[in-house]
C-alpha cells in the first residue's frame, strides 16, 4: 500500500472512530441496561446464598440422579450471571464514550480495571469466601479481569471487526472441544486457562480455574461492539434487541433440539418429562458452550429491549427503580454480598444449632460441610435472599449517589 492510500485508511479510520463517539455522545445511561444489570445481581445473591452457604441439598442441581425442577430451576436462572457480567461490562465500556472518552482512555480503563479485578479475586474476594488468607480460586471475577486486559488491545480495532471477533469466539470456540490440556504436556496449564478450565498446579498450591479466557473474551467484545447499536434511536434499537434475542433464543432451541452443535453433551429424551426438560436446559458451563451462551444472551437481549420500552417514572415503576440502584454499583455490591451472605450463614448457623466451624477453616467455598446436619431448604434460602437484597440496596443506593456527585478517579474501579 502506497503512502497516500495509507494515508487515507488511516483519515477514514479516525473519522469512524469519532463518528462512533460522537454518536455514542447521546445516551449516557440507559435504565434499560442497569436493570437487566441490577436483576443480575439479584440472581447471584441467589446463588451464592444457595451454595455454598445454606443449602442443605448433598447433590449439585445438574446432577440428573438426584435433581428436580424446583432445585434445578434455582441454579439454571443463576447461569445468566456471568453471560451478563462479560456482556453488559463491554456495553458498559462502549457507552462510556458518551462521557467524552476517547478509544486510547477506554482502553486504559479496560486493562486498569481488569488488573484491579484480577487482584481483588486473589485477595478480598478470596478472603471473604473463606475467611482464610487464600489465592486459590480462579473464578467469574479473575476471567473477567484478564478479559478486560486483554479487550484493551482490542478495543483499538474498529467496532465491526470486534463485533466479527466477538462472534467468531462465540459461535466457533465447541471446535476447540478435542483439544486436550494433556496434548500440550508441560504447558497443559495454559490451555487450562485459555479454554478447558480445570485444577492446574502453582508450587504445591492447586488453583482451580473455572472461568477460562475463551469464550469469555468474545462474549465481552459482543458487549461492547452491541453498546454502539444502544446509541441508535429509540424504535430501532429496541427491534435490533428484539430480534436478535429472540434469533439467538431459537437458534438454542434448535441446536438442542437436533445435538447438530455446541455443546459436549447431546440432548435425549427422559424417563419422565421433568427429566427431559431439565436435560434440555443442562448445558455446558464450564467452560460454556455455544449453546449455554444462546440460552442466556438471547433472552437477556429480549429483556433488554422490553426493558427500553419501560417508563421507569411510573408508578408502577417503583421496584424496578430499585433493581437499577443495584445495577450502577456492580462491583461494590458484589464485593459487600459475599462478606454479608457468609457471616448471615454463620449467624443462622448459630441461632440454629447447626456446625459452623467449617466456614472459617476451608479454604476453597466449593467445599461442603465435613459434618451433616447442616443446611437449609429452597423456601428459607429464598427467603434470605431477599434478605440479603434489602440490606444491600441501601449502601448501594449511598454509594450510587456518592459516584453520581464526584467525580474521583478511584470511583470508576468500584
Amino acid at each position: 500500500m502506497d503512502t497516500a492510500s495509507s494515508s487515507v485508511a488511516g483519515t477514514d479510520l479516525a473519522q469512524s472512530r469519532r463518528l462512533d463517539m460522537n454518536v455514542a455522545r447521546k445516551v449516557s445511561r440507559l435504565d434499560s441496561v442497569d436493570l437487566l444489570r441490577g436483576l443480575v445481581m439479584v440472581f447471584m445473591a441467589l446463588d451464592h446464598v444457595r451454595y455454598p452457604y445454606f443449602t442443605d441439598s448433598t447433590f449439585f442441581p445438574e446432577d440428573m440422579r438426584s435433581t428436580y425442577a424446583a432445585i434445578f430451576l434455582t441454579r439454571w436462572v443463576t447461569h445468566f450471571c456471568a453471560p451478563m457480567f462479560f456482556f453488559l461490562a463491554g456495553t458498559g465500556a462502549y457507552l462510556s464514550l458518551a462521557q467524552g472518552r476517547s478509544i486510547k482512555e477506554v482502553s486504559g480503563f479496560f486493562w486498569k480495571r481488569g488488573l484491579w479485578l484480577v487482584f481483588l479475586e486473589l485477595t478480598v474476594i478470596a478472603f471473604a469466601w473463606s475467611f482464610l488468607p487464600s489465592w486459590r480460586f480462579g473464578g467469574v471475577i479473575w476471567s473477567l479481569g484478564w478479559s478486560m486486559v486483554l479487550m484493551s488491545l482490542i478495543v483499538r480495532m474498529p467496532v465491526k471487526w470486534i463485533a466479527a471477533l466477538g462472534i467468531a469466539m462465540i459461535a466457533l470456540h465447541n471446535l476447540l472441544d478435542p483439544v486436550s490440556p494433556q496434548s500440550f504436556g508441560n504447558f497443559s496449564w495454559l490451555w487450562r486457562i485459555l479454554y478447558s478450565g480445570g485444577l492446574i498446579k502453582v508450587g504445591s498450591i492447586n488453583f482451580p480455574i473455572l472461568y477460562s479466557f475463551i469464550p469469555w473474551v468474545g462474549v465481552m467484545a459482543a458487549g461492547y461492539a452491541t453498546g454502539q447499536i444502544l446509541t441508535w434511536e429509540p424504535k430501532r434499537r429496541r427491534r435490533w434487541l428484539i430480534i436478535t434475542g429472540a434469533a439467538m433464543t431459537a437458534a438454542f432451541i434448535f441446536l438442542r433440539a437436533t445435538n447438530l452443535y455446541g455443546n459436549p453433551a447431546p440432548f435425549a429424551a427422559q424417563e419422565t418429562v421433568e427429566k427431559s426438560f431439565i436435560l434440555f436446559l443442562n448445558v455446558a458451563k464450564y467452560p460454556a458452550s455455544l449453546q449455554f451462551l444462546l440460552m442466556t444472551i438471547g433472552p437477556s437481549l429480549l429483556f433488554l429491549g422490553l426493558f427500553d420500552r419501560f417508563d421507569f417514572r411510573s408508578a408502577r415503576g417503583w421496584l424496578a427503580r430499585k433493581i437499577i440502584v443495584l445495577g450502577r454499583v456492580p462491583m461494590f455490591y458484589y464485593l459487600l454480598h459475599i462478606f454479608l451472605i457468609h457471616l448471615l450463614a454463620i449467624i443462622t448457623g448459630i441461632i440454629f444449632g447447626q456446625p459452623v466451624s467449617w466456614m472459617w477453616n476451608s479454604p476453597l467455598p466449593m467445599e461442603r460441610p465435613p459434618v451433616e446436619g447442616y443446611g437449609h431448604g429452597l423456601p428459607f434460602i429464598y427467603g434470605m435472599t431477599l434478605l440479603v437484597v434489602i440490606l444491600l440496596y441501601f449502601p448501594c443506593r449511598w454509594f450510587a449517589e456518592v459516584k453520581r456527585r464526584r467525580k474521583d478517579w478511584w470511583l470508576r474501579y468500584l
